[in-house]
């Protein structure tokens, strides 16, 4: 443990910000599943859930917990995935 002030608030700062980030990326990846579960079953609930999951996806890029270009990658296979479903 340091013993610095400024540096004990610091790591309790990154401990903080670290179980943030893990709360977003998990989210991410369960709204993912439920994204392409739903696109499986060509529920009506899949456009709704794909347009909630690109806008959790972009948030987490735009607050640097994932990279713009993994966020762009992410909702690339999602898209790709509902116009093969859409066109079926």
């Amino acid at each position: 443990m340091p013993n610095i002030k400024s540096v004990v608030k610091d790591v309790k700062k990154s401990r903080e910000r670290r179980l943030r980030n893990l709360d977003t990326r998990s989210k991410i990846k369960t709204f993912v599943k439920k994204t392409k579960a739903a696109q499986d079953e060509q529920s009506e609930q899949a456009v709704a859930l794909l347009t909630e999951t690109i806008s959790i996806v972009d948030k987490a890029a735009k607050r640097g917990i994932i990279h713009p270009t993994a966020a762009a990658r992410r909702k690339s296979r999602l898209m790709k995935r509902a116009n093969v479903k859409a066109s079926e």
